[in-house]
């Protein structure tokens, strides 16, 4: 090695030294610049903070958990158990143990915490002062299901969702679904509205219900749902309605195995919490219950008509009696005085409602 080379080794080792000791990296070390401050990109879904505290929510579903609503609660129990890690748990109580959708009301309106959420009908407020949700139990109100998923994914949604909190109801509203059109189904066979005219057909305790019922010329007659396949099997009731898919589930044709679908209204749902239980949730578990009512609400957007169509293929292959509707205008003729009545004072909302399809 000639005395250049041997020079140029000894300093570099004299600098590798100073920056060493000095506790730097030395110029051969050191990397290409990156901006300081330049924040890690956030993941796509956030992890649950560890201090997270546990906690069960008790939810009650009257319907078996094999019908459109019953997969969408486990589809929100799902993606909020998974969403919290496991530290938030939804406890579905279905098939009506703990009671009729107004004895569930009830219970969570009286206070206690023994029910803290619910799948109700979206109108089921209306007998508790729910103005707003009354609007979507009017007979003929929606003119298909893309008609109500423009009104649940519009601006006058949260509106309606929140009305019962702002009134102090003592609830609130987080998400909508729906379950398909509501229709008549009945002991004997029903094939034109005149054929309806002095039957007793089950209501729930509602005044749009006993309105609509009247103005089609039958009886309304209030019967818990849970007592329903045994009022229609004794003749207490000649008739009642629902969506399809509930009709099946609860095996309401065995004992009523005729079905007219007039669609007088859309199946709409929501999904409500008491105040005292989203009070006792910290702002990180309040937003899990928003993200995943997100979540089933799509969710039920995407199962609900494939589903419905199932259920009323595989009834007219049992040979179910089910009647089209073909011209609604006499129905719709029939329950007018009672649109007038139900939306008065609230023409112009409900007048939105109508423009969105």
């Amino acid at each position: 090695m000639n005395k250049k080379k041997i020079l140029a080794t000894l300093s570099s080792l004299v600098l590798v030294a100073f920056f060493a000791g000095c506790g730097l990296s030395s110029p051969a070390e050191t990397p290409a610049e990156t901006p300081a401050e330049t924040p890690a990109e956030e993941p796509a879904g956030e992890e649950p903070s560890s201090d997270m505290p546990e906690v069960t929510l008790v939810y009650a579903e009257v319907n078996p958990l094999d019908t459109i609503v019953g997969q969408t609660d486990t589809a929100f129990k799902e993606k909020v158990e998974e969403l919290s890690g496991g530290k938030m748990t939804i406890d579905v109580q279905a098939s009506g143990v703990l009671g009729s959708e107004n004895d569930v009301l009830d219970t969570m309106l009286g206070g206690g915490g023994t029910i803290d959420m619910s799948r109700i009908s979206a109108f089921a407020l209306t007998p508790y002062g729910g103005e707003k949700s009354k609007l979507l139990s009017i007979p003929y109100t929606f003119a298909d299901r893309e008609h109500f998923w423009s009104f649940a994914t519009s601006d006058l949604a949260p509106d309606f969702l929140l009305e019962p909190f702002e009134n102090g109801t003592g609830v609130r509203g987080l998400f909508y679904g729906e379950e398909g059109f509501r229709h008549f189904f009945t002991v004997d066979p029903v094939n034109t509205i005149e054929d309806l005219s002095g039957m007793k057909l089950r209501v729930s305790n509602d005044p749009v219900m006993n309105g609509m019922v009247s103005g089609l010329g039958a009886s309304p007659t209030v019967v818990s749902f849970g007592e329903l396949y045994s009022a229609l099997q004794t003749g207490v009731v000649d008739g009642a309605e629902q969506p399809i898919a509930n009709y099946k589930s609860n095996a309401f044709q065995e004992v009523a195995p005729n079905m007219i679908l007039d669609g007088h209204t859309l199946g709409a749902i929501q999904v409500i919490i008491t105040n005292e239980a989203w009070d006792s949730l910290t702002e990180e578990q309040q937003n899990i219950l928003m993200e995943a009512g997100k979540y089933a609400s799509e969710f039920n957007r995407k199962i609900s008509e494939e589903a419905e169509n199932e259920v009323l293929q595989a009834l007219k292959d049992d040979g179910i009696n089910i009647v089209e509707v073909t011209d609604k205008a006499p129905w719709q003729a029939a329950v007018k005085d009672v649109v007038t009545e139900q939306t008065k004072g609230f023409e112009e909302l409900y007048q939105q409602i109508l423009d969105m399809k």
